[in-house]
């Protein structure tokens, strides 16, 4: 498997993706601590009472973008893991998983920050061209064993 380049570098981008997703969920954690806005009771009494039993527009947002990035990059890992195996250009594997990692990134700070629209769309539709790559090369590669 060490030998594999393209496993190697989908294995990078893919350990960035997840890094990717603690972050927004240690920033999710911290808006909540700072809106005072928590999704359980027991939370909301040990952070100064039931009052704070609540949502916020903020922490749903970085609700929002974590659901979004569990979405997308769960599918990508398995897209990438089994495209690593069809033995692909190590060049050509190598730019769909930046493609698709530098789109998720700009579609988080998109989120996250607010940008101005189409941002987020135009990250999110261009971290997808990868994946459609990848499965429509696993599905030619794998058409004559259905």
């Amino acid at each position: 498997m060490m030998e594999n380049k393209v496993f190697l570098s989908f294995t990078f981008y893919s350990t960035i993706l997840i890094l990717k997703m603690y972050v927004v969920a240690i920033i999710t954690g911290q808006v909540r601590l700072r809106k005072k806005a928590f999704a359980n009771p027991e939370d909301a009494l040990r952070n100064g009472g039931l009052q704070f039993h609540r949502q916020d527009p903020d922490v749903e947002r970085c609700r929002r973008a974590h659901r979004n990035d569990m979405e997308n990059i769960f599918p990508f890992l398995f897209l990438g893991a089994i495209y690593s195996l069809l033995d692909p250009s190590p060049t050509v594997a190598r730019i769909h998983f930046l493609i698709f990692c530098v789109g998720r990134m700009v579609h988080t700070i998109a989120y996250l920050l607010q940008l101005r629209a189409p941002t987020r769309s135009v990250a999110y539709s261009v971290a997808q061209l990868p994946c459609f790559s990848m499965a429509l090369q696993i599905l030619l590669a794998t058409t004559p064993y259905w």
